[in-house]
């Protein structure tokens, strides 16, 4: 679990550091930097997406875990769970709920989450997950200098869902082939796109979280077709 702790450590370390600098830049120079950062993680989720090797399994997973996505209203429950972070924890407004949202959604979709914790747990090297808590403490100072201090709060979800798989490792690594790691990165890649799209802030807001389901899709699809010949 050290690794995950040290991920979520450095997620609220880099938050406050860039909480503090917040007030310190112009909105000109906020909106800029935002729309920098929204660029960087588009390019960062289309170079995942375009390493599918299969784009009917990235299709597939797309439509059957947007449907659902929708029954579970996982959006929603996102969002709601935001609300009642900010009411308690914040007065910032609009801001705190899209930060820890916006911010959740980049840190737990990825191969270096899933990867990184499967390491951790079955040889306790944490190496991957360490590169990645650097690269999650930076974003977060970026983040959190432009959306306020909701990015912290996303340390919470990363530390369970990244604990639960560390924990369950043994049983999961010998499940997950390279095949199905690439179509479930691809997916979760596309998925990237889309909250750079949303950071945009243009008019278009794509519900990422009720699609989140298509990564857990692609890995079935990955491992039934693979038992398929061809």
């Amino acid at each position: 679990m050290l690794g995950t702790i040290v991920n979520a450590a450095t997620i609220i370390i880099g938050t406050m550091l860039g909480n503090s600098l917040k007030g310190r830049f112009s909105e000109n120079i906020k909106q800029t930097v935002m729309h920098g950062l929204s660029l960087t993680v588009m390019l960062i989720g289309f170079s995942m997406a375009i390493g599918t090797e299969n784009m009917l399994i990235v299709t597939l997973s797309m439509v059957i875990g947007g449907i659902i996505g929708e029954l579970l209203k996982i959006e929603d429950r996102l969002n709601s769970f935001g609300r009642k972070l900010e009411t308690r924890f914040s007065s910032e407004g609009g801001d705190f709920t899209r930060a820890f949202v916006t911010a959740s959604l980049v840190y737990c979709v990825g191969a270096m989450a899933i990867l990184g914790s499967i390491q951790s747990g079955l040889e306790g090297d944490h190496s991957i997950l360490f590169v990645k808590s650097i690269l999650d403490g930076v974003s977060a100072v970026v983040f959190s200098s432009s959306m306020g201090i909701g990015v912290a709060f996303s340390a919470l979800p990363v530390f369970i869902y990244q604990g639960a798989i560390t924990l369950a490792a043994s049983y999961i690594k010998a499940f997950l082939t390279n095949n199905i790691i690439t179509e479930m990165s691809a997916t979760g890649g596309l998925l990237i796109f889309g909250i750079g799209l949303n950071m945009l802030g243009i008019n278009v807001n794509i519900k990422v979280g009720n699609l989140l389901p298509a990564i857990f899709v692609a890995v079935l699809l990955a491992a039934a077709f693979a038992r398929v010949p061809i």
